[in-house]
């Protein structure tokens, strides 16, 4: 009977040994909290793409959403005040981080909060915007991924200049209120020596009216061509660009794959869904207690070179068969 109580006793005693614990794996597998805002509408592909690749990204360092991690998402669009109330209603959440896309989301989360951490990504110049001290030690709480560098305005027009040799003139179109880093790309452009012998100017739009006004106008003056840049109002509203520049059958090219799966010319950039996908890492890195402060920034690693035959067949554009063989993806 001695026996059987003092066993009992022992077997008590190694369970309360286990408490402290069980408490303490409980406690780390709680559900983390992560917000993700997107300057587009939730049924955009574009959207589609980069929370997929996300969600990959996650669960590529043993993140599952619903079961270890929780992500509030918000579909901004581009206009400021939504842009506004979507951070407003992030940052309300007190997320354990959150994760910006493009500048006008950057720049708003950075005038409401500067605790929480912050991972942008597939953001331009983000030293020169005033976002991070450097990229090697970023300071603050924010740090990410980066887009576009000045170099690729020159890579844009080599390759459209290879496709249209009669090529002479180029016009570089964004928003100058959601990316007037371009300004400071094209002058860093215009100070390089150039291969190409072609004119660039900067086509600044606000609204759609002045989109058609920018297409019209090439039309009117052979051998031109359009740079749709990398820029949150450009890619909202490719649509309105796409159609007129068939119409005029102005050859377009910009760095994002969705416009050449929509019509356009070519594309070359870095691939935002790789982007997307590796943010995850970072993601992981300060749920598990790294400073955003310590985190450098990263530049893109994979570039993509789309080409849609239909569209210059219909423009009566040949595709050199030295890109076709660079090609990542030909559209027919």
């Amino acid at each position: 009977m001695l026996d059987r109580r003092r066993r009992q006793f022992i077997t008590l005693l190694g369970s309360a040994a286990a408490w402290p614990l069980a408490a303490r794996a409980q406690q780390t597998e709680r559900m983390r909290q992560v917000g993700l805002i997107l300057p587009y509408a939730q049924d955009d592909p574009e959207a589609q793409s980069r929370v997929k690749a996300f969600r990959y990204g996650l669960r590529d360092v043993d993140w599952v959403e619903g079961r270890n991690i929780r992500i509030d998402y918000r579909f901004s669009g581009i206009d400021p005040t939504q842009i506004k109330q979507s951070v407003a209603e992030m940052v309300s959440l007190a997320p354990d981080l959150i994760v910006a896309n493009t500048i006008p989301v950057l720049t708003a989360l950075r005038q409401t909060t500067s605790t929480i951490p912050i991972v942008f990504t597939v953001v331009n110049d983000p030293v020169g915007q005033g976002f991070v001290s450097s990229l090697a030690r970023p300071g603050g709480n924010i740090t990410g991924f980066s887009f576009i560098e000045p170099s690729m305005v020159g890579k844009w027009i080599g390759i459209l200049k290879d496709i249209a040799p009669d090529l002479s003139r180029v016009a570089l179109m964004f928003n100058p209120d959601t990316a007037p880093y371009y300004d400071v790309f094209l002058r860093s452009f215009e100070r390089q020596p150039r291969s190409v012998a072609v004119e660039v100017s900067a086509a600044a739009v606000r609204d759609t009216a002045e989109i058609e006004q920018v297409i019209a106008r090439l039309a009117q003056q052979p051998g031109s061509g359009l740079i749709a840049a990398s820029d949150a109002f450009v890619v909202f509203h490719r649509d309105a660009i796409l159609k007129p520049a068939k119409m005029h059958r102005v050859p377009v090219i910009s760095g994002y794959r969705q416009f050449v799966l929509e019509g356009s010319l070519v594309s070359y950039g870095p691939d935002p869904s790789d982007i997307f996908r590796r943010t995850g890492s970072y993601v992981d890195r300060i749920l598990r207690g790294e400073k955003p402060a310590d985190l450098p920034v990263q530049s893109p690693t994979k570039y993509e070179l789309i080409v849609n035959i239909k569209t210059a067949k219909a423009l009566g554009l040949q595709i050199p068969d030295k890109l076709l063989a660079l090609a990542d993806e030909v559209i027919e």
